[in-house]
């Protein structure tokens, strides 16, 4: 694709575009000082449509090539940043409290606003691309909501892309595998109802904390013996509450629990499940209490498209060089709502390298300003070879 300017100056206003987005993070759905910055960048760009609003911050972009009619594809990024505390000290850092760009959306942003920038400028190309740009990535499901609303049927999309940083990846390499990617992920809490006493008496009790400790231990058996070692299962408790440390002397008439559970198989996931409620009811019941689970499906498991991996390593190899593009990476037992575009049009989600920083949702992470020439040249790679002139 012929460029009338240069990349490396964009990507350089893009680095000033990721930065202020870090100043200023949003959380999951209620983000309008994001979406109010992207649709102005987007108009000053000349889209040619740009709807806000789906799920109620999302931003769409429309861009049409001038080379007539051909395919719809859909580029896809988060916008959305995280309830934590930033520790970097950078003079670009979060100024509000307790809210962190600690997952890289905000390059996400820059690099996908850069790309529209080139394109509505240079649109030697056939069909349309649509620009995405989703909230809630960070355990909302604003994926699932914008599908919802009918962004992939409104919009004509046929195919759909997306892309997320990579800490431990070289910056300019791209990581991708095809199949099963990332994780589905549910999370449980589970609340222990026994019989509260003093804790002189135990046998007058029936002690939901000594069965939380038992359940706690009883979990782990799930990926250790009751599932494919081949096939990754993932068990962690994360939360634990109960009694008084006011009162160390009363047991109390009630425990609490709570965690999440990784997979990689639908039918793995549902087994999972399946055994996990067993455990809960046959402990509870072992020592005469009784409980309560309250289940919450998160995302399913991120499987991207055969052919359309292929695609994405096409593109990839283009801008990073021969060597620098892993296809068969690691699986993660991390999630991603993009899972949710995947199950509905063939696509592919590609790792850029963020090199050598802090990891995801580290209060140290920042986004590598030095990726953001390399994730616009993959989209630009990516669109030329679908959508370009030959």
């Amino acid at each position: 694709m012929t460029l009338h300017f240069d990349i490396e100056a964009v990507a350089e206003e893009a680095k000033a575009w990721r930065q202020q987005i870090h100043q200023y993070p949003e959380l999951l759905f209620d983000l309008p000082n994001t979406a109010a910055f992207v649709s102005e960048k987007l108009k000053e760009f000349g889209c040619d449509e740009i709807v806000t609003g789906i799920a109620k911050s999302g931003v769409v972009a429309i861009i049409n090539g001038s080379k007539g009619p051909g395919k719809t594809i859909g580029l896809r990024c988060d916008m959305d940043a995280l309830p934590m505390s930033e520790q970097t000290n950078l003079p670009y850092a979060s100024k509000i409290a307790n809210r962190m760009h600690a997952c890289g959306h905000d390059g996400h942003t820059a690099m996908l606003l850069a790309t529209a920038k080139c394109l509505a400028a240079n649109r030697n190309f056939t069909g349309k691309v649509v620009l995405i740009f989703q909230p809630a990535e960070e355990g909302g499901g604003g994926a699932h909501v914008m599908i919802q609303e009918g962004l992939l049927d409104r919009f004509g999309i046929e195919e759909v892309y997306g892309m997320h940083n990579e800490p431990g990846v070289d910056v300019g390499s791209f990581a991708i595998r095809s199949g099963p990617f990332m994780a589905g992920a549910d999370r449980f809490l589970v609340t222990i109802n026994g019989r509260g006493g003093h804790a002189a008496s135990p046998n007058l009790t029936r002690d939901p904390v000594l069965v939380s400790a038992h359940l706690i231990t009883a979990l782990q058996s799930i990926a250790s013996r009751f599932t494919d070692p081949f096939d990754p299962v993932v068990v962690s408790v994360t939360y634990m509450s109960g009694g008084n440390d006011r009162a160390l002397n009363v047991i109390p008439a009630s425990t609490q629990i709570g965690g999440t559970i990784r997979t990689m198989k639908p039918d793995t996931r549902k087994a999972v499940e399946q055994r996990f409620r067993d455990i809960v009811a046959m402990t509870a019941k072992l020592f005469e209490t009784e409980a309560e689970i309250t289940w919450m499906p998160g995302y399913p498991v991120t499987v991207n498209d055969a052919e359309k991996t292929r695609t994405a390593v096409s593109a990839a190899e283009r801008v990073a060089g021969e060597g620098r593009v892993d296809s068969n990476y690691a699986q993660s037992m991390g999630a991603e709502d993009f899972s949710y575009m995947l199950q509905q049009r063939p696509g592919a989600i590609i790792l850029i390298g963020n090199g050598d920083s802090a990891y995801l949702h580290h209060p140290a992470y920042d986004f590598n300003d030095k990726a953001l020439a390399y994730g616009m040249k993959y989209w630009l790679s990516l669109v030329d070879q679908e959508l370009g002139v030959r």
